[in-house]
């Protein structure tokens, strides 16, 4: 602790002393030995602090107030929010963030802050989505949102949220080199390098998924073709199952709709877990399109760890297999021989997680922050 914060070790102490004392710090037991005597480990009070952490895709948000151990206070809420359709979509956003603070019984002086990852092209020191819930100007959102929620806002790309949540409690802790694949309704990644999160010169590192890899003429949302997108996400997953159905093909998926994507999502799971061997196949094709695209990152990166994430990760270790071949088949061998592929044992709630360990890297700015939004609220009065 002395080393991180850059304090002698009796100051450490101290002030160690001085937070258990006011019951914000407690014990919690002696750490393994690494030779000598076994160090006594400390962790923050559950209820000193809270944090809320949203987590969105294009079609559905999710909401957890979380305490300062990664516990979810009450259950996660969940709202059917499609960001390509919906013009008040931040004010909705807005509204059922400050029903989760109220309904959490919680005293709204003890949350620091609000954590929010998002698809699309983020700048995360101006607090610009110029993919959605865009602002006439370019005005910041998280400015519009703490002015409304009196609360300090920080927002990130959801792939790089995820990568966030598995270097500090998943599959990269530890790693110096990682790459993390969110497998969702696009196939986004998160850089971590020399052991941490990296998001380039403006925050936009990791568009894996507009890499051009295929000359299938489809049209991505970004405007090009031949995206890894178009043929690697979990859309196209569900959009080849309905196409596949209504040929004919055999399979227990029956009931896929367009409209419906979170229940969709549900019934392709179940059916990969449970066997079904036209939805293996479409997993299986997928998965090989992906592992394409990951042999370009380890020629280019030579990582330690390839580990997948997000919701596509639910499908489990269907990916490793294609993804596998795909890298025997485009990859130098000496080059990707070990490099492991892990599948996150963080899961659905990896972006969660993430948004809240947002929170906490900017836990500095959090005080000038807190009296810039009450400075909004009062001028509102």
């Amino acid at each position: 602790m002395s080393i991180i914060i850059e304090k002698s070790f009796p100051l450490t102490q101290k002030l160690i002393e001085e937070l258990v004392a006011d019951n914000l710090v407690t014990e919690t037991g002696y750490a393994v030995s690494s030779g000598g005597r076994r160090p006594l480990t400390y962790a923050i009070q559950r209820n000193v602090m809270y944090m809320v952490a949203v987590a969105m895709d294009q079609f559905v948000t999710k909401i957890a107030v979380i305490d300062m151990q990664n516990h979810l206070v009450s259950s996660v809420t969940r709202i059917f929010l499609s960001l390509t359709e919906t013009h008040s979509a931040l004010q909705v956003l807005i509204d059922n963030i400050a029903g989760a603070i109220d309904t959490s019984g919680i005293p709204k002086e003890k949350f620091i802050g609000i954590g929010i990852g998002m698809p699309g092209f983020i700048d995360v020191k101006k607090g610009i989505n110029y993919s959605f819930l865009s602002l006439p100007d370019n005005e910041s959102i998280t400015k519009h949102m703490a002015f409304q929620l009196g609360l300090p806002v920080f927002i990130d790309n959801d792939s790089s949220l995820i990568a966030l949540a598995e270097l500090r409690f998943g599959a990269a802790k530890g790693a110096r080199n990682a790459m993390v694949i969110n497998i969702g309704w696009g196939v986004g990644l998160g850089l971590i390098l020399n052991g941490a999160l990296y998001r380039g010169h403006e925050g936009f590192a990791g568009e894996f998924s507009h890499i051009p890899l295929f000359l299938n003429g489809k049209l991505c949302w970004c405007g090009k073709a031949g995206c890894l997108e178009t043929e690697t996400s979990l859309l196209l997953i569900k959009e080849r199952a309905i196409e596949g159905i209504n040929s004919g093909r055999v399979s227990r998926l029956n009931t896929l709709s367009l409209e419906n994507h979170e229940t969709a999502y549900q019934e392709l799971i179940k059916a990969v877990q449970e066997g079904d061997q036209f939805t293996i196949e479409l997993f299986s094709k997928a998965g090989y399109n992906i592992g394409k695209g990951v042999a370009v990152l380890i020629h280019l990166l030579n990582p330690q760890k390839i580990i997948l994430s997000g919701r596509g990760s639910a499908a489990g270790k269907i990916w490793e297999a294609p993804i596998q071949q795909a890298l025997n088949e485009h990859c130098i061998r000496r080059l990707f021989q070990n490099t492991n592929i892990e599948i996150s044992v963080l899961g659905l709630e990896a972006q969660l997680i993430g948004a809240a360990a947002l929170v906490m890297e900017n836990y500095n700015e959090i005080s000038f922050l807190k009296e810039e939004t009450t400075g909004f609220e009062l001028s509102q009065l």
